[in-house]
Protein backbone atom coordinates (compact mmCIF):
# COMPACT_ATOMS: atom_id res chain seq x y z
CA UNK A 1 0.00 0.00 0.00
CA UNK A 2 1.57 3.25 -1.17
CA UNK A 3 1.32 6.42 1.40
CA UNK A 4 -1.32 8.01 -0.79
CA UNK A 5 -3.69 4.59 -0.35
CA UNK A 6 -2.79 4.77 3.58
CA UNK A 7 -4.05 8.36 3.79
CA UNK A 8 -6.89 7.77 1.81
CA UNK A 9 -7.91 4.96 4.17
CA UNK A 10 -7.15 7.60 6.87
CA UNK A 11 -8.95 10.17 5.94
CA UNK A 12 -11.88 7.50 5.44
CA UNK A 13 -11.66 6.79 9.27
CA UNK A 14 -11.45 10.08 10.17
CA UNK A 15 -15.34 10.97 8.76
CA UNK A 16 -16.28 7.80 10.31
CA UNK A 17 -15.57 8.62 13.33
CA UNK A 18 -16.01 12.10 13.38
CA UNK A 19 -16.45 14.20 15.93
CA UNK A 20 -15.38 12.14 18.42
CA UNK A 21 -12.04 11.32 17.14
CA UNK A 22 -11.64 15.41 16.84
CA UNK A 23 -12.33 15.87 20.47
CA UNK A 24 -10.27 13.49 21.83
CA UNK A 25 -7.44 14.49 19.96
CA UNK A 26 -8.43 18.55 21.25
CA UNK A 27 -7.91 17.01 24.99
CA UNK A 28 -4.74 15.55 23.64
CA UNK A 29 -3.19 18.40 22.32
CA UNK A 30 -4.16 20.75 25.30
CA UNK A 31 -3.18 18.19 27.76
CA UNK A 32 0.24 18.63 25.86
CA UNK A 33 0.34 22.15 25.59
CA UNK A 34 -0.11 22.61 28.87
CA UNK A 35 2.13 20.55 29.93
CA UNK A 36 5.07 21.37 27.87
CA UNK A 37 4.03 25.39 28.64
CA UNK A 38 4.47 24.79 32.34
CA UNK A 39 7.73 23.14 31.69
CA UNK A 40 9.21 25.57 29.88
CA UNK A 41 7.83 28.25 32.14
CA UNK A 42 8.55 27.05 35.67
CA UNK A 43 10.95 29.87 37.73
CA UNK A 44 14.36 28.49 37.61
CA UNK A 45 14.10 25.43 34.92
CA UNK A 46 13.93 25.51 31.18
CA UNK A 47 13.74 29.71 31.96
CA UNK A 48 16.96 30.07 34.04
CA UNK A 49 19.19 28.42 30.87
CA UNK A 50 17.29 30.23 28.43
CA UNK A 51 18.90 33.31 30.92
CA UNK A 52 22.06 31.73 31.04
CA UNK A 53 21.96 31.42 27.15
CA UNK A 54 21.26 35.32 26.71
CA UNK A 55 23.43 36.55 28.90
CA UNK A 56 26.49 33.82 27.03
CA UNK A 57 25.19 35.43 23.71
CA UNK A 58 25.50 38.72 25.16
CA UNK A 59 29.49 37.74 25.44
CA UNK A 60 29.09 38.20 29.22
CA UNK A 61 31.14 35.90 31.39
CA UNK A 62 29.79 34.11 34.14
CA UNK A 63 30.97 32.13 37.09
CA UNK A 64 29.33 28.77 38.35
CA UNK A 65 28.04 30.42 40.85
CA UNK A 66 26.11 32.87 39.02
CA UNK A 67 24.75 29.98 36.79
CA UNK A 68 23.85 28.04 39.27
CA UNK A 69 21.65 31.22 40.94
CA UNK A 70 19.34 30.86 37.58
CA UNK A 71 18.08 27.92 39.45
CA UNK A 72 15.65 27.52 42.21
CA UNK A 73 15.29 23.95 43.15
CA UNK A 74 11.39 24.67 43.83
CA UNK A 75 10.81 24.48 40.07
CA UNK A 76 12.78 21.70 39.12
CA UNK A 77 10.61 18.54 41.07
CA UNK A 78 8.00 20.10 39.21
CA UNK A 79 9.61 20.45 35.62
CA UNK A 80 10.83 16.87 36.07
CA UNK A 81 7.95 15.32 36.86
CA UNK A 82 6.27 16.78 33.64
CA UNK A 83 8.79 15.31 31.73
CA UNK A 84 8.21 11.91 32.76
CA UNK A 85 4.63 13.01 31.95
CA UNK A 86 5.09 13.47 28.40
CA UNK A 87 5.67 10.51 27.17
CA UNK A 88 3.38 8.37 28.76
CA UNK A 89 0.03 10.61 27.36
CA UNK A 90 1.82 10.40 24.19
CA UNK A 91 1.93 6.41 24.38
CA UNK A 92 -1.68 6.84 25.28
CA UNK A 93 -2.59 9.11 22.73
CA UNK A 94 -0.84 6.33 20.17
CA UNK A 95 -2.60 3.07 21.72
CA UNK A 96 -6.07 5.44 20.80
CA UNK A 97 -4.52 5.80 17.25
CA UNK A 98 -3.57 2.45 16.93
CA UNK A 99 -7.28 1.39 18.00
CA UNK A 100 -8.89 3.47 15.66
CA UNK A 101 -7.08 2.36 12.96
CA UNK A 102 -7.44 -1.03 13.13
CA UNK A 103 -11.44 -0.51 13.18
CA UNK A 104 -11.88 -0.75 16.93
CA UNK A 105 -13.74 2.01 19.38
CA UNK A 106 -11.61 4.42 20.99
CA UNK A 107 -12.59 6.40 24.33
CA UNK A 108 -11.01 9.29 25.70
CA UNK A 109 -9.89 6.71 28.58
CA UNK A 110 -7.60 5.04 26.13
CA UNK A 111 -5.35 8.76 26.21
CA UNK A 112 -4.13 7.68 29.76
CA UNK A 113 -3.50 4.04 28.80
CA UNK A 114 0.38 4.80 29.20
CA UNK A 115 -0.18 4.61 32.75
CA UNK A 116 -1.09 1.06 32.78
CA UNK A 117 2.80 1.04 31.66
CA UNK A 118 4.60 3.90 32.43
CA UNK A 119 7.82 2.98 33.67
CA UNK A 120 8.56 0.73 30.08
CA UNK A 121 6.86 4.47 28.01
CA UNK A 122 9.63 6.79 30.14
CA UNK A 123 12.14 4.05 30.30
CA UNK A 124 11.78 3.41 26.32
CA UNK A 125 11.67 7.53 26.05
CA UNK A 126 14.70 7.80 27.46
CA UNK A 127 16.47 5.09 25.58
CA UNK A 128 15.10 6.31 22.52
CA UNK A 129 16.95 10.12 22.95
CA UNK A 130 19.86 8.64 24.23
CA UNK A 131 20.03 6.61 21.13
CA UNK A 132 19.29 9.12 18.37
CA UNK A 133 21.43 11.78 20.70
CA UNK A 134 24.74 9.78 20.26
CA UNK A 135 24.18 9.04 16.51
CA UNK A 136 23.64 12.68 15.84
CA UNK A 137 26.92 13.26 17.82
CA UNK A 138 28.47 11.26 14.79
CA UNK A 139 26.45 13.78 12.14
CA UNK A 140 23.17 14.85 11.31
CA UNK A 141 22.40 12.38 8.53
CA UNK A 142 23.12 8.99 11.15
CA UNK A 143 20.93 11.05 13.82
CA UNK A 144 17.83 11.26 11.17
CA UNK A 145 18.21 7.61 9.83
CA UNK A 146 18.19 6.75 13.83
CA UNK A 147 15.20 8.64 14.53
CA UNK A 148 13.41 6.55 11.53
CA UNK A 149 14.62 3.48 12.91
CA UNK A 150 13.30 3.60 16.43
CA UNK A 151 10.05 5.40 15.30
CA UNK A 152 8.16 2.11 15.81
CA UNK A 153 9.32 1.46 19.30
CA UNK A 154 6.39 3.19 21.07
CA UNK A 155 3.61 1.12 18.57
CA UNK A 156 5.55 -2.02 19.61
CA UNK A 157 4.88 -1.20 23.57
CA UNK A 158 1.18 0.12 23.08
CA UNK A 159 0.88 -2.85 21.15
CA UNK A 160 1.87 -5.72 23.62
CA UNK A 161 3.21 -3.76 26.99
CA UNK A 162 4.77 -6.93 28.18
CA UNK A 163 7.39 -6.62 25.44
CA UNK A 164 10.73 -5.12 27.50
CA UNK A 165 12.12 -1.41 26.18
CA UNK A 166 15.30 -2.89 24.55
CA UNK A 167 13.08 -5.49 22.91
CA UNK A 168 10.95 -2.74 21.23
CA UNK A 169 14.08 -0.71 20.17
CA UNK A 170 15.30 -4.08 18.50
CA UNK A 171 12.30 -4.99 16.43
CA UNK A 172 11.64 -1.26 15.53
CA UNK A 173 14.51 -1.53 13.84
CA UNK A 174 14.16 -4.81 12.07
CA UNK A 175 10.75 -3.18 11.13
CA UNK A 176 12.38 -0.15 9.02
CA UNK A 177 14.92 -1.88 7.67
CA UNK A 178 14.40 -0.72 4.25
CA UNK A 179 11.45 1.55 5.36
CA UNK A 180 13.20 4.71 6.44
CA UNK A 181 13.05 6.54 3.20
CA UNK A 182 9.10 5.31 2.81
CA UNK A 183 8.48 6.94 6.47
CA UNK A 184 10.50 9.77 5.41
CA UNK A 185 8.14 10.65 2.62
CA UNK A 186 5.44 10.09 4.22
CA UNK A 187 6.47 12.94 7.04
CA UNK A 188 7.35 14.83 3.95
CA UNK A 189 3.97 14.95 2.71
CA UNK A 190 2.02 16.35 5.59
CA UNK A 191 4.68 19.58 5.01
CA UNK A 192 1.67 21.59 3.85
CA UNK A 193 -0.56 21.24 7.10
CA UNK A 194 2.92 21.85 9.06
CA UNK A 195 3.26 25.31 6.83
CA UNK A 196 -0.03 26.51 7.62
CA UNK A 197 0.26 25.30 11.34
CA UNK A 198 3.43 27.87 11.91
CA UNK A 199 1.55 30.50 9.77
CA UNK A 200 -1.60 30.73 12.11
CA UNK A 201 0.87 30.37 15.19
CA UNK A 202 2.60 33.86 13.72
CA UNK A 203 -0.35 35.47 12.27
CA UNK A 204 -3.14 34.49 14.76
CA UNK A 205 -3.21 35.19 18.34
CA UNK A 206 -2.96 32.30 20.72
CA UNK A 207 -5.04 29.95 21.63
CA UNK A 208 -6.48 30.43 17.76
CA UNK A 209 -4.23 28.05 16.08
CA UNK A 210 -5.12 25.17 18.13
CA UNK A 211 -8.60 24.41 16.70
CA UNK A 212 -7.89 26.06 13.54
CA UNK A 213 -5.11 24.04 12.17
CA UNK A 214 -3.33 21.10 15.42
CA UNK A 215 -7.17 19.52 15.74
CA UNK A 216 -7.48 18.38 12.33
CA UNK A 217 -3.51 17.91 11.78
CA UNK A 218 -3.09 15.88 15.21
CA UNK A 219 -5.24 12.95 14.16
CA UNK A 220 -4.40 13.12 10.90
CA UNK A 221 -0.79 12.40 11.12
CA UNK A 222 -0.68 10.85 14.03
CA UNK A 223 -3.48 7.93 12.64
CA UNK A 224 -1.36 7.57 9.05
CA UNK A 225 1.80 6.96 11.03
CA UNK A 226 -0.48 4.13 12.95
CA UNK A 227 -1.72 2.81 9.81
CA UNK A 228 1.83 2.96 8.48
CA UNK A 229 2.89 0.46 11.85
CA UNK A 230 -0.15 -1.64 10.83
CA UNK A 231 1.35 -2.12 6.81
CA UNK A 232 4.68 -3.22 7.99
CA UNK A 233 3.34 -5.63 10.51
CA UNK A 234 1.23 -7.33 7.49
CA UNK A 235 4.56 -7.33 5.20
CA UNK A 236 6.71 -8.99 8.18
CA UNK A 237 3.67 -11.12 8.14
CA UNK A 238 4.18 -12.09 4.70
Amino acid sequence: MSGFEIKQNVRKLLRDNYPKVFLISLVFIVLMTVMTTLQQQLPGTFAAYTQYLDRMSEGEIQSLGTVLSYFKPGGIPFAIVLWLLLPIIEAGYKSYCLKISRGQKGDLVDIFNGFLFFGKAILLNIAISFFTTLWTLLFIFPGIAAHYRYRQAFYILVDDPQKGVLQCIGESKRMMKGKKLDLFLLDLSFIGWSALHFLTVLLLPFPFPLPLVLIWLTPYYNLTCAAFYNQLIKELAV
